[in-house]
C-alpha cells in the first residue's frame, strides 16, 4: 500500500512565515496630531482638517493588536465609594481679582491647568502679572513667572508701572521644558504662569519651537507635573488669523479650563470669556478695563457702553444684551446718510452686518414712510462692545426707524426682542434678566417680546413699564407714543 503525503503549496511555508513575521515587525504609519486622521501614506496637508505639517510617523505593531485580549492588573488605588472621597483638593482658592474669579468659578485649583488665549498686546501679560501677584500677597505660597518672549528686566518694568512687586512672586526668562521644571523644584510655587506655551520646546521631541509636536509634548508634560504637585499652571496661548488657538486641537482637551481674551485696541474694555470650565460655567465673561496703570476689574461695566444726552437724539435706541450670564446695558447708534446712486454702502462697527441688512429689508418692507433701498446706513454700538445677538433686532429697527424719520426716541425705553423676516417680533432668552439689569439703571419703559412680560412670566420690575409688542410695526407706534409722554 501506498502512503500518499500532501504537500503544501510552492512557497506556502514562506508565505506563511513572511505573514507571521510581518505580523510581529512594526510598520510604519502615519497619523495627524491636529484631528487623529490616519492618512494612507504622509502628505504635507492633512486632507481632513487641512493643517500643514500634521501629519507624522508612529509606529504600530500590526492589526491584530485591536483584536487581542488585554490582561487586568491591580490598580494603584483602588475605587471607593463616592461620599467618601474628599472634595477639598478640588476647591477653588481665589486669585484676588474678582472678574477672574467670576469666569473661572471662584478661583484656581490648585492641579488644574488654564488655558488663555488672546491676540498680541491684548493684555494677557498684564493680566497675569496682576494675578501672580495677588496670589503671592492672599495664597500664603510663592507665584512663579516663566516668561519665553520678554527678558526679566522687561517685566520688572511692567511690574513696577503696575505695582506689582513682592517678594513672593518669582520671575525667570526661560525657553527649554527643562529648565522650567528646575524652576519649580526650587521655588515650589503653588502658581506657575508660563508665557507663552509656544515658546517652549524639549530637546527629547523632535520638531520647531511652537510646531505641533513641541507643544503639544510641552503642555502634556507641564499637566502632568501640575496634576502631580498641586500647582495652579495658567499657560498663555497664541491665536491664529481667525481667532482660533493656535496649535493642535488637542491642546484644549489636555487642559482644565479654555479662556479667551478679547478686546479692541481702539477700547479700553477687555473681556475674558469661558471657553471649556471642568470647575465651573463655561458661559461666563469677566469684564475689564486697561489703563496706564495695568489693568483692572469691572463689576458693573453697563455704565461704558451708554452715552448720556442733554436732550434726545434721532438714530439711537438702547438694548440689553447678554454676555454669558451677565446682561449689559448697550445703546445701538444708526445713521441714515443722503440717497446716492449705485448701492449705498451698509456699514456696521460692533453689529452682525447680516443682521443689519435682514433689518433694513424689513423695515423697508413693513413700513410705509421709511426708504431705505437707495441710502447709506451706518449703524455701531457704543463702548466696543460687540452685540451679534439677535435679541438687539428690535433695537437696531428702532434705531434706524429713528434715524430715518428724523424722530428721537425716549432715553428711558429700552428694545428687546427677534425681528423675523416677516416683520415680527419674536422671544428671546433671559428677559427677566435683562428687565432687572435696565431698572437697576433707571430705565422705566421695556419693549419686549409676547409673551416674555410680567403677565405672561410672572416676574418683572415693579418700576418699569414692560409693553409686549407683537410685530415691527407696533413696536414704532409705542416708541413714538412714549417719546410723546
Amino acid at each position: 500500500m501506498t502512503t500518499s503525503r500532501s504537500t503544501p503549496p510552492r512557497g506556502g511555508t514562506a508565505g506563511a512565515a513572511r505573514g507571521r513575521s510581518a505580523a510581529r515587525d512594526p510598520r510604519p504609519a502615519y497619523q495627524c496630531d491636529a484631528c487623529g486622521h490616519q492618512p494612507p501614506k504622509w502628505v504635507g496637508r492633512c486632507p481632513e482638517c487641512g493643517e500643514w505639517g500634521a501629519v507624522v510617523e508612529h509606529t504600530v505593531t500590526g492589526p491584530t493588536v485591536s483584536g487581542r485580549v488585554v490582561s487586568s492588573r491591580m490598580p494603584s488605588e483602588p475605587a471607593r465609594p463616592i461620599a467618601t472621597i474628599s472634595a477639598a483638593p478640588a476647591r477653588a482658592v481665589p486669585t484676588g481679582v474678582s472678574e477672574l474669579d467670576r469666569v473661572l468659578g471662584g478661583g484656581l485649583v490648585p492641579g488644574g491647568v488654564v488655558l488663555l488665549a488672546g491676540e498680541p498686546g491684548v493684555g494677557k501679560s498684564t493680566l497675569l502679572l496682576d494675578v501672580a501677584q495677588q496670589w503671592a500677597v492672599g495664597a500664603g505660597t510663592p507665584s512663579l513667572v516663566v516668561s519665553g518672549e520678554e527678558s526679566v528686566s522687561q517685566v520688572r518694568l511692567r511690574a513696577e508701572r503696575m505695582g506689582t512687586l513682592h517678594e513672593q512672586l518669582y520671575l525667570a526668562a526661560e525657553s527649554d521644558l527643562a529648565s522650567v521644571l528646575g524652576h519649580l523644584d526650587a521655588v515650589k510655587p503653588g502658581l506657575l504662569v508660563l508665557d507663552s506655551v509656544q515658546t517652549i520646546s524639549t530637546t527629547g521631541t523632535e520638531g520647531v519651537p511652537g510646531g505641533v509636536t513641541q507643544v503639544r509634548a510641552v503642555t502634556a508634560a507641564l499637566v502632568s507635573v501640575a496634576k502631580e504637585r498641586g500647582i495652579a499652571t495658567v499657560l498663555v496661548g497664541h491665536v491664529t488669523k481667525d481667532g482660533q488657538v493656535a496649535g493642535p486641537r488637542v491642546l484644549e482637551h489636555l487642559v482644565d479650563v479654555v479662556l479667551h481674551f478679547e478686546g479692541d485696541k481702539h477700547s479700553s474694555l477687555r473681556l475674558v470669556r469661558g471657553v471649556k470650565n471642568r470647575f465651573g460655567a463655561a458661559d461666563e465673561v469677566g469684564c475689564f478695563e486697561m489703563h496706564e496703570g495695568g489693568i483692572s476689574s469691572l463689576a458693573d461695566p453697563s455704565g461704558l457702553f451708554l452715552t448720556r444726552y442733554a436732550e434726545p437724539v434721532p438714530g439711537t435706541c438702547v438694548t440689553v444684551a447678554m454676555e454669558g450670564r451677565r446682561a449689559l446695558v448697550t445703546e445701538v447708534q444708526a445713521l441714515i446718510g443722503a440717497t446716492v446712486a449705485g448701492s449705498p454702502r451698509r456699514t456696521v462697527s460692533g453689529l452682525d452686518s447680516a443682521r443689519l441688512a435682514m433689518v433694513l429689508a424689513v423695515l423697508q418692507r413693513r413700513t410705509e414712510r421709511l426708504t431705505l433701498h437707495d441710502r447709506e446706513v451706518f449703524a455701531a454700538t457704543v463702548g466696543g462692545i460687540r452685540v451679534v445677538e439677535p435679541a438687539a433686532d428690535l433695537a437696531v429697527a428702532l434705531a434706524v426707524a429713528s434715524g430715518g424719520l428724523n424722530l428721537a426716541i425716549a432715553p428711558n425705553l429700552v428694545a428687546i426682542g427677534e425681528v423675523g423676516l416677516t416683520g415680527e417680533v419674536r422671544r428671546v432668552g433671559a428677559v427677566p434678566r435683562r428687565l432687572a439689569e435696565a431698572a437697576r439703571l433707571g430705565f422705566k419703559v421695556a419693549l419686549v417680546p409676547a409673551g416674555c412680560g410680567p403677565a405672561s412670566t410672572g416676574a418683572g420690575p415693579e418700576q418699569m413699564r414692560v409693553t409686549e409688542v407683537t410685530d415691527v410695526r407696533s413696536a414704532l407706534h409705542h416708541a413714538a407714543r412714549a417719546s410723546a409722554e
